[in-house]
């Protein structure tokens, strides 16, 4: 059996997948990125090998994607995000035509062919207010964490509207709701409206095909996923919550065992 990695260095965290040549999961392995990036991709990818029984040297190809990239020690090649997503998306939906994908710092859509290439994108990437870091700070600003936005915004009743014009600014216009008797889960909510409709601008830009598939790790707070669904009125794909955020690392890894083919003369 052979196997390959992929790992992606993004802003927030850092991912590692393992694939078998059925292109089967093996192991994987994530932890908060920080500033040492090297480090953390070899510990990162150790932890994933150690979970699929091997070592690093069992290891044949390693692709690394994501920010940092070109700080991979053990990457045997580097590729974009956009990359990455388009194959990881394509190897859990087939049919995905049309990738968005919301991180930490930036929220990227795209369009991709049948042949599982990107064919045009659009990023937000200026803008917290456009990425998963707007909703971190409005539950910070509220007194709650980032793992308690999931359940805190199961139970919200009606969204208060938040304008989300620029995440500098939201910490008042929080205040200003709470002041005014505002749930914290309905002003949760609403962040999380105001963040779809940044998406959807995205979306539109790149001209919408089915199917519609969506990772990154804000797409863990299903309500997210839900108000896209009512917003564009169509059914959209999603990764389990346990994998949502692995799809670029996933994709990586599938371009690493098409270099291994490649490298063998073999089909891929």
């Amino acid at each position: 059996m052979r196997y390959a990695a992929g790992i992606d260095v993004g802003s927030t965290y850092t991912k590692a997948v393992i694939l078998d040549e059925a292109l089967t999961v093996a192991g994987v392995a994530l932890e908060p990125t920080g500033f040492q990036l090297a480090k953390v991709s070899d510990r990162v990818l150790e932890r994933a090998a150690a979970e699929a029984g091997l070592t690093r040297n069992d290891l044949e190809y390693v692709v690394a994607t994501g920010f940092g990239r070109h700080q991979v020690p053990a990457g045997d090649a580097q590729v974009t995000d956009l990359t990455a997503a388009a194959r990881g998306t394509g190897l859990l939906f087939p049919g995905t035509r049309t990738v968005l994908d919301v991180g930490g710092q930036t929220m990227k859509a795209s369009r991709v062919g049948e042949d599982r290439k990107v064919q045009s994108f659009r990023l937000n990437d200026k803008c917290a207010a456009g990425t998963g870091a707007f909703l971190e700070k409005t539950a910070r600003y509220m007194g709650y964490s980032t793992t308690e936005i999931g359940p805190l915004v199961a139970t919200s009743k009606e969204a208060v509207p938040i304008s989300g014009v620029c995440a500098v600014f939201a910490e008042s216009e929080v205040i200003n709701q709470l002041s005014q008797g505002a749930a914290p889960a309905d002003i949760m909510y609403g962040a999380i409206v105001s963040l779809v409709s940044r998406s959807i601008q995205l979306l539109k830009r790149v001209r919408i095909e089915s199917e519609l598939t969506l990772i990154g790790g804000i797409l863990r707070f299903e309500r997210m996923a839900d108000v896209i669904r009512q917003e564009l009125r169509t059914a959209v794909n999603v990764p389990p919550a346990d994998s949502v955020q692995l799809v670029a690392a996933m994709g990586a890894a599938v371009l690493a065992h098409r270099r291994l083919a490649a490298r063998a003369g073999q089909p891929s």
